[in-house]
């Protein structure tokens, strides 16, 4: 009797401090303080820890997934986190593969321009990732060889900084993407880059509350302009419609300015396979006075 007595009470004191620990386990779980921080803290809830995850990441990112969660975090809705973010992004590619940098760039600079927290620090904080001296060839690298994506608009956001000016004769050549190469040959001829910076809101009509977001645009001189006339001659000679079209059309704006240098380009064109390209060829033979 007495022995049956002990052993329900072991057995009733053995299942409290188990219930106990139990409860000991949840509360850790859910306790900030003692819960510890992972990567997929930097969507979590709760600012402080999405700041405290920001924090640990210093020694670099395992996946570019990851990394990308970070930048997110400039577009953050709390301030702390921003700020956290502009702070850390930094120390954390340097200590990332540039490939897992590369990728998070990749799928972030395409539409950064639409995120409505970003100030201009959060956004030089992102721009000079682009400039980082192990970044800066892989992103090279991806420009040049992708065959599919958003890699003329990458490059456009990518040439806020002068990190890539050395390499725009590269893209313009030797691009798999025409779209890249007629972006390279524009910058080139033009003698500055054009990138979005942000969006402002435009009414349209008043009376039926109708209006749309237009890009606010930034431009920086380029450090050395090419020779128009033989960069022209390259774009003319390319193996892409779209980007003979794009020649076509900068010939026709800059005719009195090409002066005799104009007429042979103008013929070459004239005789383009491509229906639009020739129209604009004969256009231009045209006004020179030549025959069409």
């Amino acid at each position: 009797m007495g022995d049956g007595d002990s052993g329900g009470a072991l057995g009733g004191a053995s299942e409290r401090s188990l219930r106990a620990a139990a409860l000991v386990r949840l509360w850790r779980l859910w306790d900030r303080t003692a819960r510890p921080v992972v990567w997929l803290d930097l969507c979590n809830a709760d600012g402080f820890l999405r700041e405290k995850a920001l924090r640990t990441l210093g020694e670099g990112s395992a996946h570019g997934f990851v990394f990308a969660l970070a930048l997110r975090r400039l577009n953050d809705w709390v301030p702390e986190v921003r700020a956290a973010a502009r702070r850390e992004l930094p120390r954390t590619a340097e200590h990332s593969d540039p490939e897992h940098v590369v990728d998070a760039l990749w799928s972030t600079l395409a539409h950064c321009a639409s995120w409505g927290r970003i100030d201009h620090s959060m956004r030089q904080a992102l721009v000079n990732l682009l400039s980082l001296p192990h970044v800066v060839p892989t992103l090279r690298a991806r420009i040049l060889r992708s065959t599919a994506g958003p890699a003329a608009r990458i490059l456009a956001q990518a040439l806020c900084t002068p990190a890539l000016d050395g390499s725009l004769e590269d893209f313009a050549t030797s691009a798999v993407q025409p779209s890249v190469r007629a972006r390279a040959y524009r910058c080139l001829l033009e003698g500055r880059a054009v990138c979005v910076v942000g969006r402002k809101w435009r009414w349209t009509d008043l009376q039926w509350c109708e209006g749309r977001f237009e890009p606010l645009l930034e431009e920086r001189p380029l450090s050395a302009r090419a020779p128009v006339v033989a960069t022209l001659r390259s774009a003319s000679a390319d193996r892409s419609p779209q980007v003979r079209r794009f020649a076509a059309g900068f010939l026709l704006s800059q005719l009195a300015e090409l002066g005799a240098g104009a007429r042979p380009l103008a013929e070459v064109l004239a005789a383009d396979p491509d229906g639009t390209v020739a129209a604009r060829g004969r256009f231009a033979l045209a006004a020179l006075g030549g025959h069409a």
